[in-house]
């Protein structure tokens, strides 16, 4: 029934700030499900996952995509990361508008010295910690929510250096009860997002994309293993899959394990539709031309 971004400075107290929350909802009278969705969940390493643009972006994908996975009207969703992008917040503000459920934000609102301080504390006992590149860089990109932008509201701020993070703190107990509120003509500061015919569509064209492109990169395979059992042995031709598409060329036979695996990883790295890139291709053909052109480079030759 909600989503909750949390967002903040490395080393801000988020995790901590998460963990208190799921807490007390599960204290309250919430009946539904509490969830933390994190980097820890997927076993990434921050240094890593922070590296570089692109595996920043697959982190943010991994998540949102979990994210659209999990959100319903039967449980709550903490998202605990950095989430410092506003446009990145604004997809997963999306992903509740679509749900049609409850949204907000917790911010973590932390003074410098503070979250350098407890970085450094977390280095010098062996726990994970950011390295001062990745750290410096992350901070310097930070976005702070603004409660004017949609997709920051309604905001609540944890000032973890002057209150602390516990389940009592204050802003802790005014997500809980802005989450378990009953929303009626009454409660106005309530607000339950609505979604509309464009997020609508959008939902529906994505689950078509991938249905899509799982029928298309599949007919490939059968053309390749059709081709290799009828060459009984000698050396394969260019192999067409349809006018107006590129030809299959493959110097060797692959057998189907290996065929199998390409594919996956093709529909894997495709279907990653977060800030890194377009959208998995919407009809059969694309389809089947994204695939071959991936597997002519990833068999050593190119049409």
């Amino acid at each position: 029934m909600a989503l909750v971004v949390i967002c903040g400075q490395p080393c801000s107290g988020k995790s901590t700030a998460a963990k208190c929350l799921a807490e007390a909802l599960n204290e309250s009278e919430c009946k539904q499900t509490v969830r933390i969705i994190d980097e820890t969940s997927f076993h990434l390493d921050r240094n890593q996952s922070y590296a570089n643009m692109p595996s920043e972006k697959n982190l943010r994908g991994v998540l949102r995509s979990e994210v659209d996975r999990s959100v319903s009207k039967d449980n709550i969703i903490i998202v605990d990361s950095l989430n410092s992008i506003k446009g990145y917040r604004y997809e997963l503000w999306c992903l509740a508008r679509a749900a049609g459920i409850r949204y907000c934000v917790l911010y973590c609102d932390v003074g410098e010295s503070h979250y350098r301080k407890w970085n450094e504390e977390r280095r010098e006992k062996g726990e994970a910690a950011y390295n001062d590149v990745i750290f410096e860089d992350l901070v310097r990109r930070f976005e702070k929510p603004d409660r004017r932008n949609r997709w920051d509201s309604p905001l609540f701020e944890l000032w973890a250096h002057n209150d602390g993070v516990e389940r009592s703190s204050i802003a802790i107990v005014d997500v809980v009860s802005y989450l378990t509120k009953k929303a009626d003509s009454k409660s106005r500061d309530v607000k339950i997002l609505q979604p509309t015919i464009a997020t609508q569509n959008t939902r529906f064209s994505e689950v078509n994309s991938l249905y899509e492109m799982d029928r298309a990169t599949q007919e490939v395979i059968n053309a390749i293993v059709e081709a290799q059992s009828q060459s009984i042995g000698g050396p394969l031709a260019s192999i067409s899959i349809g006018q107006g598409l590129p030809n299959i060329d493959i110097s060797r036979s692959v057998g189907l394990p290996e065929l199998r695996r390409l594919r996956r990883t093709f529909i894997k790295l495709t279907g990653q539709t977060s800030l890194s890139g377009r959208p998995p291709p919407s009809n059969s053909n694309s389809a089947k031309r994204m695939f071959v052109d991936y597997l002519n480079r990833e068999l050593g030759t190119i049409a």
